[in-house]
């Protein structure tokens, strides 16, 4: 019985710490349908946070690479003043970027729901 209520303790922040990254990501950056995307990212600037190896066998046209894990020391690279649009893989790393670039003094952030595995518009290789 102590069992149950240790897993129904673990479940309940669980869910709490979900909900309140949500609520965090949510006023953070706006996700964007594929469409959405298309129409704003070309006034926009458009960052790729995925790893190198990734950018370089496709990405969205007209995109930078900036990984993640090189974000600390390279976000000053990326103009405040101006819109800027996320991607990454899958949709789940691009939130984080939003949050630490909004730390920083960003707030036109936008990120592309689905993150580039579900991008049908024109790619490019290196």
């Amino acid at each position: 019985m102590e069992f149950l209520y240790v897993i129904a303790g673990f479940l309940f922040i669980l869910t709490i710490v979900i909900l309140v990254n949500y609520f965090r990501t949510k006023n953070t950056v706006t996700p964007l349908t594929q469409e959405q995307f298309i129409e704003g990212y070309r006034k926009a600037q458009l960052i790729d946070v995925r790893e190198s190896k990734d950018f370089n066998a496709g990405h969205i046209l007209g995109a930078r690479n900036i990984p993640q894990s090189q974000l600390r020391q390279r976000y000053k690279e990326i103009r405040p003043d101006k819109p800027v649009y996320l991607y990454d893989q899958n949709g789940i790393n691009s939130p984080r970027v939003a949050m630490f670039l909004k730390k920083k003094g960003y707030h036109d952030l936008y990120q592309l729901k689905g993150g580039f595995k579900t991008w049908t518009g024109k790619v490019r290789s290196k």
